[in-house]
């Protein structure tokens, strides 16, 4: 898979995207990942991305133009399967987004800044756009990391256990049961026996019972959205 993500904020992503499970996506030839600069797209000195919005009102709008010309230069090379425009009034990303885009060959992410990007940028290329929650980033940067995280370490071959990313929170509809690792005592708090008896038919039933439980307490509106 390849992933390109256009941002006037570049360095800002090397980070999250250069470690652990990522790095190693990348590292086996599994995920390819990379940055656009949107002001080497340019044409004026300043290489401004950024101007006055028509109508007035508070905040810098992001240009079409070097956004469409970075966009144009792309699709010359491959098709792309997603152009996604990362905004909080997207929809709000889930697991079975990020399973469906797992799936597809080439996406383009466009990171927003300022107060978002021209109208005509999201009607002419945009093809999904996605929140990833109701709140306001400065930015679209990190919004991009948490998807390209997302996606990555569902592609098969990334995780070590390929077991693992199938019973992560959200992948039933359900959030994970508690999970418990050594010592079986630590000042008197104990794991639930039934996890040491190697009984695995009782044990996944007992992992269900308690991935409903805590859904049921912290999640609920997961197990309404079950229904519907």
């Amino acid at each position: 898979m390849r992933i390109d993500i256009l941002t006037v904020l570049p360095g800002l992503l090397e980070s999250p995207l250069s470690h652990s499970i990522l790095k190693r996506a990348q590292d086996k030839g599994l995920l390819e990942v990379r940055m656009h600069d949107i002001r080497e797209y340019t044409t004026d000195k300043h290489k401004q991305v950024d101007h006055y919005q028509y109508g007035g009102g508070a905040g810098m709008v992001m240009m079409i133009e070097p956004i469409a010309r970075c966009i144009e230069h792309l699709k010359t090379e491959r098709t792309y399967d997603e152009i996604i425009y990362m905004t909080p009034d997207g929809e709000t990303l889930n697991q079975r987004t990020c399973n469906t885009l797992s799936m597809k060959q080439n996406i383009i992410i466009l990171c927003g800044h300022y107060k978002g990007v021209d109208e005509r940028v999201r009607e002419l290329y945009i093809t999904k756009e996605i929140s990833v929650g109701d709140y306001v980033l400065s930015g679209g940067e990190l919004a991009a990391a948490i998807l390209v995280d997302t996606i990555g370490r569902l592609i098969p071959g990334v995780l070590n256990d390929e077991t693992s990313a199938l019973f992560d929170s959200f992948q039933d509809g359900l959030l994970a049961p508690p999970v418990y690792t050594r010592p079986a005592d630590y000042n008197g708090l104990k794991v639930p026996e039934l996890l040491l008896s190697g009984n695995t038919k009782q044990i996944d039933i007992w992992r269900h019972d308690m991935a409903m439980e805590r859904t049921k307490n912290r999640r609920p509106d997961l197990l309404s959205d079950e229904k519907n």
